[in-house]
């Protein structure tokens, strides 16, 4: 495994970061390692276009991908991603999947239309398997729908919750999704790469997602304050995919329906409703439903809380910084910074709207961006 001294070896040897002192012009840390312009986002509340809340299906001891015998029935578990429903969503979809297809049965059920629930059932239809979706959400109102759409692991898990095979799962899970998205990036998909930036007053961690898995993470480096614009004394760059969920959701829905699927609109109440199903083998992807459904007590809801702007079309990179974020995608730009632990309530709350408006405006005030007006 790389270690964090190998790689900031390696980025030394950048031509972004080579040469004497003072080599870092004021002009080239204005712009991503790509060539793009790094831009101020024009924070303010007359700016914003809608305050969006949603629930993460949450577990300390991390996402669950197992089987489970009801009499005739078997179901297959693939829920409990945190925030990285949509990041793994492949993945353990491909573990998922392997476990149903092990049954020797092709007429299959998905109980869920996230991005978990679909890419399963697209996964089935690819082997071969006659596959009917029962949800009661369908885009754009699920959960997926309000996600950020970043591919990075995030709240995955606490760390003092896991068992010692955890990492070996979550990489097998990271591999799979990171390939099957690289096949679909382009606008048919809403997919592209993108410079991110995750800024922090101390060194990232040894234990740090990025640092642990680098090769999920091209173009992975350690910028010194004088290679890049942001008010941060540390920046950690690297590029990831970028799915924009309003588009990306829609499409995979579109490949299920063409591929033959079966789509049933349907709200189950308990395990007694879901065994009255016709498959034989059913794969539970209902996120935070399956805490009601299948009575798992560790699952919890984490409420997040998304400001939207207008789209500006001059932002090209991701920002995370303090408990902050900024991503900017075609329907607005969001900006999110709230992480509450069992809050079953989706109001949006004001008083968080006017907290991260604040700190967003206060940290783009203080971005170095030369472009800028005067009144910026």
């Amino acid at each position: 495994m790389t270690s964090r001294r190998d790689l900031l070896r390696a980025a030394a040897a950048l031509p972004l970061l080579a040469g004497c002192a003072g080599s870092v012009t004021r002009d080239r840390r204005n712009y991503t390692p790509s060539g793009l312009p790094l831009r101020r986002v024009n924070v303010s509340p007359d700016r914003v276009v809608r305050v969006i809340t949603g629930l993460r299906p949450y577990r300390p001891s991390g996402f669950v991908v197992e089987t489970e015998k009801f009499d005739d029935k078997t179901v297959v578990h693939n829920y409990g991603h945190g925030g990285g429903g949509i990041t793994l969503s492949w993945g353990t979809s491909q573990m998922a999947a392997e476990l149903a297809l092990a049954t020797g049965h092709r007429r299959l059920a998905v109980i869920g239309c996230g991005a978990v629930g679909l890419a399963s059932a697209r996964l089935l239809q690819r082997a071969g398997c006659d596959v009917t979706i029962y949800a009661r959400d369908l885009p754009p109102e699920t959960t997926s729908n309000i996600a950020g759409g970043q591919w990075s692991p995030a709240s995955l898990f606490d760390k003092d919750a896991i068992g010692p095979e955890f990492h070996g799962r979550l990489a097998t899970a990271m591999r799979h999704s990171y390939r099957e998205f690289q096949h679909l990036v382009g606008a048919r998909y809403g997919i592209r790469w993108v410079s991110n930036y995750f800024l922090s007053d101390e060194p990232a961690e040894a234990t740090d997602m990025r640092l642990r898995y680098p090769q999920f993470f091209p173009e992975l480096m350690d910028l010194p304050p004088d290679a890049h614009p942001f008010p941060a004394p540390h920046a950690l760059h690297f590029d990831t995919m970028f799915i924009e969920p309003p588009v990306y959701l829609p499409a995979v829905l579109r490949d299920f329906r063409m591929a033959g699927g079966e789509l049933v609109v349907r709200e189950f109440t308990d395990v007694a409703d879901v065994m009255t199903l016709e498959q034989p083998v059913v794969v539970n992807c209902t996120g935070l439903g399956a805490r009601a459904l299948f009575g798992d007590e560790e699952l919890m809801p984490v409420k997040g809380q998304l400001v939207v702007l207008k789209p500006e079309p001059d932002i090209n990179y991701l920002m995370i910084h303090d408990g902050i974020y900024m991503f900017p995608r075609t329907d607005g730009v969001l900006l999110g910074g709230t992480f509450e632990r069992d809050v079953w309530s989706l109001d949006p709350d004001p008083t968080e709207t006017a907290r991260i408006l604040r700190r967003h405006r206060a940290f783009f005030d203080a971005m170095d961006d030369p472009w800028a007006f005067p009144w910026s």
